[in-house]
């Protein structure tokens, strides 16, 4: 009857509730136990560490293992869990939207299998870095990658214009549907040793312990990120060793001894190193450019266990001039919702699309002149006529070579 089902239930519940708890307390003095190892490193109390290390915090390991395995081993469907996962959030919101769990699953699989065409929306000339990064995120959105990772980590090496930071913040935008989920770092910022407080926080009695590190409270308040670490070669050695934790187990503890989480966060580092090399890679197959390309960076003073941590190391090619008129009719369409709000549209002749490519391009910083260019040769000119009166709200707008010039204008009709 109800009552004898009602029963089974409470029992099942308190049965869980038990290791779930002990395990939450163990994870507790997990972390406790590697802040206090953190701190005897920096005092070198070699005693302190030698008990952390090889006793207390190997034993609540394993405690916590134990737990675990107590919990698995509960008969019958689990009523209690630790963590949601996409699977139940997707649940939730079939309840509230009465739209059925599998249509909500496959839609986000049909994202996923079409990610290139979106990145390529807004990264030209770089399909083998967008096929790259884009089988590594199905990789993990199937359940593939270490569950204890980040969803993914990557290096992108190239020269300056190539495209490495749109792509950054196109994956932002794809994954968590805004460009505003990306962290940035500079980490030049980041050269002397004692900035790693500023990365992850001052430990206790330290200026600045209120205050906590740049990378964790960013992602403590913003866990489903990208982050973005630019010119990571600049970096300290004790900078690395932070970023090896992170690569490695997906999570960091902060100075206030908080464990902050990594999980849901991809990893994407740039460096200009190596750019001069690229030319030497011309018709030689992937893999050989890889471990050459490895080897380099080893060179460099990247050490193996931070390479081999790394998920894939991203080459990005030169722009070149054909694929930079692509990339004036993408800067075009972000000025053209700005212009929407006037009520004026904006049309832009092939000849005039031809001469802010040949403007924008510079073989040594790619094509991050052209946002200069088109501010300049563009949106100056347009902002002068609406000062003067020469073009009003409501206008069609064309821009277009004339003499040799680019001129803009409004027009009364214009054929396609």
């Amino acid at each position: 009857n109800l009552n004898e089902q009602l029963h089974a239930l409470r029992l099942s519940l308190e049965s869980e509730r038990e290791p779930v708890e002990v395990i939450r307390r163990l994870k507790k003095d997990l972390e406790q136990a590697q802040t206090d190892l953190e701190k005897a490193e920096r005092e070198y109390d070699y005693g302190k560490m030698a008990e952390l290390r090889h006793g207390t915090i190997p034993k609540l390991e394993q405690d916590i293992r134990d737990a675990e395995a107590k919990l698995t081993n509960i008969k019958g469907a689990r009523m209690l869990k630790e963590e949601v996962d996409a699977e139940d959030i997707a649940e939730v919101v079939s309840k509230w939207t009465h739209i059925p769990v599998s249509k909500l699953m496959q839609a986000e699989v049909q994202k996923l299998l079409l990610m290139e065409d979106r990145l390529r929306e807004r990264v030209i000339g770089q399909e083998l870095a967008l096929q790259i990064v884009s089988d590594a995120v199905r990789r993990s959105r199937a359940g593939l990658q270490d569950p204890n990772r980040p969803l993914g980590s990557f290096l992108f090496l190239g020269p300056t214009g190539v495209g490495k930071t749109e792509l950054a913040r196109a994956l932002a935008e794809f994954l968590f549907d805004t460009e505003q989920a990306i962290i940035r770092i500079d980490m030049s910022e980041y050269m002397e040793k004692h900035s790693v407080s500023r990365l992850i926080g001052a430990p206790p009695g330290y200026v600045g312990y209120e205050e906590g590190g740049q990378l964790t409270e960013a992602v403590r308040r913003h866990p489903y990120s990208v982050v973005l670490l630019d010119e990571i070669e600049k970096a300290a050695p004790d900078v690395f060793n932070v970023l090896l934790q992170l690569l490695d187990d997906g999570r960091l503890t902060d100075g206030q001894g908080r464990t902050v989480d990594f999980k849901n966060t991809v990893i994407i580092m740039t460096s200009n190193v190596g750019s001069h090399w690229l030319h030497e890679f011309d018709g030689m197959d992937e893999d050989e450019i890889q471990r050459i390309v490895r080897q380099r960076l080893r060179e460099e003073n990247f050490r193996p266990e931070f390479i081999n941590r790394i998920d894939e190391i991203i080459i990005f090619h030169q722009i070149t001039r054909d694929q930079m008129k692509r990339i004036v009719e993408i800067q075009i369409n972000h000025l053209r919702p700005r212009l929407a709000e006037r009520h004026i549209t904006l049309h832009v002749t092939d000849a005039a699309k031809d001469m802010l490519a040949q403007q924008g391009y510079d073989p040594q910083f790619g094509a991050r002149p052209l946002k200069r260019v088109i501010q300049k040769e563009v949106e100056n000119r347009i902002a002068r006529a609406l000062l003067q009166g020469t073009i009003k709200d409501g206008d069609d707008v064309q821009i277009e070579v004339k003499d040799g010039k680019l001129v803009v204008e409004p027009i009364k009709e214009y054929v396609v």
